[in-house]
């Protein structure tokens, strides 16, 4: 079932006269070409308009100790000798 949002809009009058008998030829609602011709613009303007969002990426739990530089790994022994000894 869709559902619908009743609304009230201003339109000029030559402009909506133009639309009913549009509507009239077609067999439909203006209210039908309203929301045809508000989709079709909306699409446009995404296509447009959005940037493309960076992919989701889950990032691995890393323990940290109070006191500790973020980023530091504590469970991996080889990298904490790095960072010791200022190798990364």
């Amino acid at each position: 079932m869709m559902l619908c949002m009743r609304t009230t809009l201003m339109i000029d009058d030559d402009l909506y006269r133009e639309v009913k008998v549009m509507a009239a030829k077609a067999g439909r609602t203006v209210g039908s070409l309203v929301e045809e011709a508000l989709a079709d613009m909306l699409a446009k303007y995404q296509e447009h308009h959005v940037t493309p969002k960076a992919p989701f990426r889950i990032r691995e739990f890393q323990p940290t100790v109070p006191g500790t530089l973020p980023g530091v790994d504590l469970t991996c022994n080889a990298l904490l000798e790095d960072i010791m000894d200022g190798l990364a």
